[in-house]
């Protein structure tokens, strides 16, 4: 309604969706072990999400990771993905995602394998929860 675009914060689901690495072993000097929903118990119920995703990218030919690039790509011309990367070829399939097409009933089918009330964890690091948008004073839409 105001032109404004969206750049979503973490597409990959901060590496989670980018290869079964982290699913399998996370590395103990990797930030993310301080991470809610990368931390002991959390990780293991979160898990299946993982394997969810990777049986979708499956039927659609794509990994996990172009997947979910795919999904945030089709929720509108004005939301814009920016994954990082530090490979060459983890760019090469961030590319990827821009030829999965996705049918409404394919992005649904995507929403329903990750029902927000079923994951464990809060989104963000406790220390930056107070500056997310959630916190913000933002006046309400008139």
């Amino acid at each position: 309604n105001y032109g404004i675009g969206m750049v979503p914060y973490s597409p990959l689901g901060r590496g989670f969706f980018s290869g079964k690495a982290i699913v399998e072993s996370l590395p103990e000097n990797s930030s993310l072990v301080n991470h809610p929903r990368f931390r002991g118990e959390n990780l293991e119920k979160n898990k299946v999400f993982y394997t969810r995703i990777l049986d979708l990218a499956k039927k659609h030919g794509c990994t996990p990771g172009q997947l979910a690039l795919a999904w945030v790509l089709h929720q509108g011309d004005d939301v814009v993905p920016i994954p990082g990367t530090t490979k060459t070829k983890n760019l090469d399939e961030n590319i990827g995602s821009l030829n999965v097409k996705l049918s409404e009933g394919d992005l649904q089918e995507i929403a329903n394998a990750l029902p927000a009330d079923e994951i464990v964890g809060h989104r963000t690091y406790e220390f930056l929860s107070h500056k997310t948008w959630r916190s913000a004073d933002t006046p309400q839409k008139s």
